[in-house]
């Protein structure tokens, strides 16, 4: 059997280049699209067989490098590679320590992407080789990804969820168990993020969630061609 890919990104025209290049990768590829997060989201929960999800960082649903953290906590064995404008050290360098499989620049062009992708499906780790990551140089920032990293992955659903103003009762629906549940997995969540409230967590989830802006304030359109 082929390889099963879900493919979030709210640009038709991005979501059809990478289409065009998983189908590279062989004739009988499966490629799941989804124009938001909520439905990346549902399709990643509803389907077991997913070989790799390719995720844009900005999309309606969520922003930044939380959405990661929501889909890690969503599905911790399946691959995420990020394919994004947004390719500074910076970012590139947070969302690998946030546990992504790759990071795709949009610019990359249509052979070079396939080679990324082949690599993580590989088992490997893609970054762009003209790009110098550095390290960490936020102490707050690393503290938090080492936090976030203690979370179990339900933990990290409730902490993206109540990102998203998310009420407890709200949270136990969405995930299916008693509000009991979710008030023990908030106070869990609190303690290993080093907070008291629930809006200070919060404040942590944010200061990796907001997305840097692109000339004009919004993400340029792909420019891949074929290689």
């Amino acid at each position: 059997m082929g390889y099963r890919f879900v493919v979030a990104d709210d640009h038709p025209l991005f979501r059809g280049a990478l289409q065009q290049a998983l189908g590279g990768l062989g004739d009988d590829c499966s490629i799941l699209e989804a124009e938001d997060f909520d439905s990346a989201k549902a399709l990643i929960a509803g389907d077991e067989d997913i070989d790799l999800v390719l995720l844009d960082l900005a999309m309606p649903g969520t922003s930044g490098l939380s959405g990661l953290v929501a889909l890690r906590g969503l599905s911790p064995s399946v691959p995420i590679v990020i394919v994004s404008a947004y390719d500074d050290p910076q970012t590139i360098r947070r969302a690998l320590d946030l546990g992504a499989s790759g990071f795709i620049p949009k610019s990359t062009r249509m052979e070079e992407l396939r080679k990324a992708i082949r690599a993580v499906l590989d088992g490997g780790i893609f970054t762009p080789a003209e790009i110098e990551l550095g390290e960490e140089g936020d102490p707050e920032i690393a503290d938090l990804i080492n936090r976030i990293h203690t979370l179990t992955p339900q933990q990290a659903r409730v902490l993206t969820m109540l990102g998203q103003g998310l009420l407890n009762k709200q949270i136990a629906y969405e995930l299916n168990v008693s509000e009991a549940t979710i008030k023990a997995h908030v106070s869990a969540v609190l303690q290993k993020l080093g907070v008291d409230s629930r809006t200070q967590a919060v404040i942590l989830l944010s200061k990796i969630g907001a997305t840097p802006l692109s000339e004009g304030g919004q993400e340029v359109p792909p420019s891949a061609q074929a290689g």
